[in-house]
């Protein structure tokens, strides 16, 4: 059976959907909480790397470890997805770089994809307009070499691929209602800054997260099978 490792940041934001699509395509999880367990001595066949609320400019020395590990698994050629703070350790590893961002982006955000199927076989096949669920607050920058995918009105890449197999997502197709339960009540300071609700954020979700699950799947079938 193959592995993916999935680099955890917080204990809350781990693969939900990924996870049994991943089991689904044959494939085992291994869940690594960076901070606390370190980085893992051996690449897997599949990488994950999950959000945060935690800085990619953050001076804590494991970031600078999983940085080099990121870099040094994207130029082996495995597959490699990261979200969120994940797609920021990503842009991050191959020369981009993160900002604040002029605002808050919590929940459905609609994103407009910037590619056709000739370009990118995943997001070529998407719809061109989508709501997906964003919880961050900031941005990156276009890694040199990567291939812009879709983009939104107040951050300009919300996900690019590098390569064939390494995409990154600054939006959340993993989430389950379980997942935004915890990032509200883990960080209910965002919630209180953008104005909002816990009960406004589930029922905003519940309206989102089948069509990102769907995309989930179909991402996932892609990395697994290149």
């Amino acid at each position: 059976m193959k592995t993916a490792i999935c680099l955890q940041h917080v204990p809350f934001e781990g693969p939900g959907k990924f996870q049994s699509c991943l089991e689904r395509y044959g494939f085992s999880i291994k869940k690594i909480l960076v901070p606390s367990e370190g980085i893992p001595q051996n690449f897997p066949d599949l990488l994950l790397i999950m959000g945060g609320p935690m800085s990619v400019n953050d001076p804590d020395p494991w970031i600078k470890k999983e940085l080099e590990f990121i870099r040094r698994a994207i130029d082996s050629g495995i597959p490699v997805l990261g979200v969120c703070l994940g797609s920021q350790l990503m842009a991050t590893a191959l020369g981009g770089s993160v900002k604040p961002g002029a605002r808050l982006e919590i929940g459905p955000t609609p994103i407009v994809l910037t590619v056709e199927e000739d370009i990118d076989p995943v997001f070529g096949a998407f719809p061109h307009t989508l709501e997906v669920f964003q919880w961050h607050g900031e941005g990156l920058t276009l890694p040199s070499g990567a291939i812009l995918l879709a983009s939104s009105e107040h951050f300009p890449v919300q996900a690019f691929r590098y390569g064939e197999h390494a995409y990154g997502l600054l939006f959340h197709l993993e989430l389950e209602r379980e997942g935004v339960e915890a990032l509200c009540r883990e960080c209910a300071s965002d919630v209180q800054k953008v104005g909002t609700t816990t009960k406004a954020l589930l029922e905003a979700a519940s309206r989102v997260l089948p069509q990102s699950h769907e995309l989930a799947d179909r991402l996932i079938a892609h990395i697994t099978t290149v």
